[in-house]
């Protein structure tokens, strides 16, 4: 698995330089005035600033970005919690598995991992919240639902957030919401997460910029369907997107695009 992660990230790579230097045509000041450009994991370095905690959120928000896109997994003792690996060894060098500790061991050992609450608490209805839901055993379904609904209790599905997954059989322990409020992720497999969103009525699909080609785009479109590409780093392959219609920009640059969106609408002004 370290391998294919290595060979893919080294394929990103590439295409971000790629793109980065490929003219693309100026999308026009109020298409860049409506564009939703989304902070994956908040604006980390993971060295001073960590990925999936409130500092890294505040600093999109201050950012002025239009969404944040978080990971949630589970406690032993089944408290929601915002971090994406299974353990924190590669963010915060802790040998700790989230799944196998209560939460005051876990915050007791690495307070910087928040609770799913304290993000709602901090950005709900500030920033469009696309929640990662993360492919992990659920030892009692019910009760998760019942939690997670106290939790989203005070926002809007769909208005407010929208729930994502790499793996959409999660989707079917997720019961508190409609399936419009669900959105699979696509990596390689793009036509058969296509087909899924469309035949359960999904929000739509969300993968790679190079993945999801225009006929992708416009099947989801003709549909009433939404589409969300990551991970553009470069304002080329920003302007590529916004004049290829897609409706939400997935970005580990985020704040750097937003800048960049700011500047040109002031200089217009």
């Amino acid at each position: 698995m370290e391998f294919f992660s290595y060979i893919e990230n080294g394929l990103e790579r590439i295409l971000d330089g790629i793109y980065a230097l490929w003219p693309q045509p100026f999308p026009g000041t109020e298409r860049l005035k409506h564009c939703k450009i989304i902070s994956h994991r908040g604006e980390y370095d993971n060295q001073t600033v960590f990925e999936n905690t409130l500092a890294a959120f505040d600093q999109a928000c201050d950012a002025g970005v239009w969404g944040l896109e978080f990971d949630i997994r589970w406690t032993k003792d089944l408290h929601p919690v915002v971090i994406h690996d299974p353990d924190l060894n590669r963010v915060f060098n802790v040998d700790l598995k989230v799944g196998e500790v209560k939460l005051d061991l876990l915050r007791a050992q690495c307070p910087q991992v928040p609770v799913l609450s304290e993000v709602f608490q901090n950005y709900g209805r500030k920033l469009h919240l696309m929640v990662e839901i993360k492919a992990e055993t659920y030892p009692d379904p019910q009760r998760q639902n019942r939690i997670l609904q106290d939790c989203f209790a005070n926002l809007k599905p769909r208005s407010d957030y929208h729930l994502m997954c790499l793996v959409p059989e999660m989707f079917d322990l997720i019961t508190f919401v409609p399936a419009s409020t669900f959105m699979p992720i696509a990596r390689w497999n793009v036509s058969r997460f296509s087909n899924l969103a469309l035949e359960r009525e999904m929000r739509g699909l969300a993968g790679h910029y190079f993945l999801l080609n225009n006929s992708i785009l416009s099947r989801h479109r003709d549909s009433g369907q939404k589409v969300g590409t990551g991970y553009p780093r470069s304002k080329n392959c920003l302007f590529r997107e916004i004049n290829r219609g897609v409706e939400w920009i997935f970005s580990n640059n985020a704040a750097e695009l937003q800048a960049i969106v700011r500047q040109i609408i002031d200089t217009a002004n």
